[in-house]
């Protein structure tokens, strides 16, 4: 059976994470986006904030909080960072009243990362590309993408067996030794029982 491998790519970039969301944010609230992202790829991201006389602070980190992005009084704007390691991170918004009625807003968010994130246009201007390159180029930022990943899952996948193993002969081991001191507690028990019994003049 042939495969379309160009179909194959398409299909495996649908998978490609591109998050677009938008929610409504309350008055002295926050509400956080997690997304765990592999190491070295570009992470772009745009928003936009309702404007409803109320400050809205935007603020990305990871997890041993560091901050990457950070904007107060944010209405619309965007951000772009390239992962240093394997990581989660996280895209916060957080509103403040400082007087009058307060709404809720609407907060739009886009995120891109891999692939998705990178301007075609730019680097087609910047190497003079023709458009048949230009989609090669694609085809191949895509596979590779797709090859990291595989890789990744392989490595987790490894790591999994090898802590699966791990805990396997440790819980052989550990019920090995529970029934010998099992054992050891019954022999005891019987050797006491009978010099008891003995002492006792009840057995001979």
């Amino acid at each position: 059976m042939e495969i379309n491998c160009y179909g194959f790519l398409l299909f495996c970039a649908y998978f490609l994470i591109a998050e677009s969301i938008h929610f409504h944010l309350g008055s002295n609230q926050k509400k956080c986006l997690r997304e765990e992202i592999q190491k070295n790829v570009l992470v772009t991201g745009e928003y936009e904030v309702q404007d409803n006389g109320q400050r809205a602070d935007l603020t990305v980190t990871d997890s041993r909080g560091h901050i990457l992005y950070s904007k107060e009084n944010a209405k619309k704007g965007r951000f772009a960072f390239t992962t240093e390691e394997y990581d989660q991170f996280e895209v916060c918004f957080k509103t403040e009243t400082t007087g009058g009625v307060a709404q809720e807003r609407e907060v739009f968010l886009s995120l891109k990362h891999g692939i998705e994130a990178k301007n075609y246009d730019d680097i087609a201007k910047a190497e003079k590309l023709k458009p048949l390159e230009v989609e090669l180029r694609r085809l191949e930022d895509l596979s590779k993408s797709i090859v990291d990943d595989f890789a990744y899952m392989r490595k987790r996948e490894e790591q999994m067996r090898d802590t699966n193993e791990s805990t396997h002969s440790r819980v052989m081991y550990f019920s090995v030794f529970s029934m010998l001191c099992l054992l050891g507690l019954a022999t005891w028990q019987v050797l006491y029982l009978r010099r008891y019994f003995k002492a006792k003049k009840l057995i001979e």
